[in-house]
């Protein structure tokens, strides 16, 4: 799935924005917020969390059994 900061999300959200921008829902800025809180509740947009060992930060400050490998 996509995510924040992916092209393909960045796409949807402009298309969501404009969309709310044409039908006089909110402008500017104000649609710019509501889109990317419409894709927040979206279940498929949201971020999955870190993919690698690294993206998880220091072994000796993770929580509590996510030790990993």
């Amino acid at each position: 799935m996509p995510e924040p900061g992916s092209k393909s999300y960045d796409k949807h959200r402009a298309r969501r924005r404009k969309d709310l921008e044409k039908s006089g829902a909110a402008d500017g800025q104000e649609a710019n917020e509501e889109a990317k809180r419409d894709l927040e509740r979206d279940t498929g947009w949201r971020p999955t969390g870190p993919r690698t060992e690294r993206g998880r930060g220091p072994k000796g400050e993770r929580p509590e059994g996510e030790s990993g490998s």
